[in-house]
């Protein structure tokens, strides 16, 4: 992990089409500005990790479907 110390203003460049500058700070609080292309999705780590579970569940649910479909149960 690369750890940077940046104050008010200052900002973090990656590669050439992000960049991530620190709007402000109040207490323990940091306000980040993020400035990147529109294909590259930006979230917050706890929203990711959900959207990521949620689709994992739903791509599962998808394979017990279709081997339903395929193999279905004769009464």
């Amino acid at each position: 992990m690369l750890v940077l110390t940046r104050k008010q203003g200052e900002s973090i460049q990656i590669n050439d089409d992000i960049e991530i500058k620190v709007l402000s700070v109040d207490g323990d609080q940091i306000k980040l500005g993020i400035d990147a292309p529109k294909h590259v999705d930006i979230h917050r780590k706890e929203v990711y990790q959900q959207i990521t579970q949620e689709n994992q569940e739903a791509s599962q649910l998808s394979r017990n479907t279709i081997n339903l479909l395929k193999n279905p149960k004769k009464d």
